[in-house]
């Protein structure tokens, strides 16, 4: 059986800028039916934000991404195997990557995407939801 790579199983980022306000993030989001965004500044990834972001500064609704957003963002390669990610998760805790192709953004793969790929029973669920 043939390693699955990422980019087979990646979906479409949604990328915004970190001068959109939280409020607008959270109706970009809920729209789109999407649980973060991409924060790109000059052609570079600078942040993420999620929707559990979005809710614990549920009080900052108009400030900027910038406050809020994650600043340290992992990426992986989409030539990267499915089992590669689902490690990188797991070991920095996180639900979602974003995916490289020659230093450009390319898509996301999501925790529900690697678990629903790799076949691994030894990934649990509760492994990614602790924090």
């Amino acid at each position: 059986k043939r390693k699955m790579k990422v980019s087979q199983i990646m979906r479409k980022a949604v990328i915004t800028d970190d001068s959109v306000s939280v409020q607008q993030a959270a109706k970009m989001m809920s729209s789109k039916g999407i649980g973060s965004l991409i924060i790109i500044r000059d052609g570079k990834i600078t942040g993420i934000v999620t929707e559990k972001d979005i809710v614990r500064n549920i009080n900052k609704i108009d400030s900027k991404l910038s406050s809020i957003m994650s600043k340290r963002v992992i990426t992986i390669s989409q030539d990267a195997e499915v089992e590669k990610a689902a490690e990188v998760m797991k070991n920095n805790r996180i639900k979602r990557i974003p995916v490289m192709k020659d230093n450009k953004l390319v898509g996301l793969v999501s925790i529900t995407d690697v678990i629903g790929h790799t076949g691994d029973d030894h990934i649990d669920d509760g492994d990614f939801f602790l924090n």
